[in-house]
């Protein structure tokens, strides 16, 4: 396998310098403080990654307020108490996208946090609790559990919450098959998961640097050469 500093290497000369890429990396995550977030954050975030997926975020984000008012500000046990008139009446609710799979997600979801949270005194901590060396075990975790939380959805979720994520797009993998690792195009078989992760692992150990910032590196070094306004831009920076 490549070494990563020649991939980070390279992303530095595409994006114009050190100063340029690291305005494109963002903050260090942090698992531990992850803990601190009350249940219905946690459930905000899961919902607003839910209906966002194969929508135009910048819409849910305007929409967002209302969301918080239809669902009674994402508290589980609430929303747990709501009669089946309340989740019928939300398919017709205009301050939110009248999905019904993903209005009943948010219940499920809810159902979902809870029960983690009786075992772990919240959902925050039991993120915070994960090893971080494994988040492909947490991923399938939550796809299995949760209610359409598999798959980039499930990520978006985890970074968005401030959990130490590595993304899996097309330019981050075709940059570990451009250095070497043998995975599919679309690696979606386990055997390729457990691939990426390990590498990914090997690279966090010889860098020292978190996993959002090696998959966002990754990104950067290889296919479009998109300029960072561009691309603070896209990422609503």
């Amino acid at each position: 396998m490549l070494p990563f500093e020649k991939i980070r290497a390279r992303a530095v000369e595409r994006k114009g310098g050190e100063v340029a890429l690291a305005s494109l990396l963002g903050p260090v995550p942090d698992n531990v403080a992850v803990a601190a977030i009350p249940d219905d954050r946690i459930l905000s975030t899961m919902a607003e990654r839910v209906f966002a997926a194969g929508f135009v975020w910048r819409v849910i984000e305007q929409k967002w307020p209302g969301f918080e008012e239809a669902f009674l500000g994402f508290e589980p046990k609430r929303l747990l108490f709501q009669p089946e008139d309340f989740w019928h009446d939300l398919t017709a609710d205009k301050r939110i996208v009248r999905n019904p799979q993903k209005i009943r997600s948010v219940r499920d979801n809810a159902a979902f946090i809870e029960a983690v949270a009786r075992d772990h005194g919240s959902f925050g901590k039991f993120l915070a609790q994960w090893p971080v060396d494994d988040q492909i075990g947490l991923m399938a975790y939550l796809g299995k559990h949760g209610s359409r939380l598999g798959g980039a959805t499930g990520r978006y979720f985890l970074r968005w919450l401030g959990w130490d994520t590595f993304m899996i797009g097309g330019d981050s993998m075709a940059a570990l098959r451009d250095a070497g690792l043998d995975i599919a195009e679309t690696p979606n078989s386990k055997r390729d998961l457990a691939r990426i992760q390990m590498q990914l692992n090997a690279w966090r150990e010889e860098t020292g640097l978190p996993y959002a910032h090696l998959s966002r590196i990754l990104a950067l070094s290889i296919g479009e050469n998109r300029s960072p306004e561009v691309l603070r831009e896209y990422m609503g920076e």
